[in-house]
């Protein structure tokens, strides 16, 4: 099975657990480098226009090589979400969404 399909079917489980719209946290993790939550805030914004950048939470790992940022987003659609994770997950900073 191709990752494509991997991320289908795990979108297919999600959307029987979720009533949409709803309020939903992914953490996107990559190198610490300056533009990475300045990216990831601009990637969100493409997708769920009302996104707040300000409640974006940071973390940097023990060693400070790492960043993981965690965004709660407004879905109205499991499409929508599922745009949203694609476009993080393929975003050329982005080590892992999750």
């Amino acid at each position: 099975m191709s990752d494509s399909n991997d991320v289908g079917a795990a979108f297919d489980r999600l959307e029987r657990l979720l009533e949409f719209p709803v309020d939903f946290p992914l953490k996107v993790m990559g190198r610490r480098v300056d533009e990475f939550a300045q990216s990831i805030a601009a990637t969100v914004l493409e997708h769920v226009p009302g996104f707040d950048p300000a409640t974006i939470e940071l973390r940097a790992s023990s060693q400070g090589t790492y960043l993981s940022v965690t965004v709660v987003v407004r879905v109205e659609s499991r499409e929508q979400l599922e745009r949203l994770y694609r476009a993080l997950a393929t975003h050329p900073l982005v080590s892992i969404v999750l």
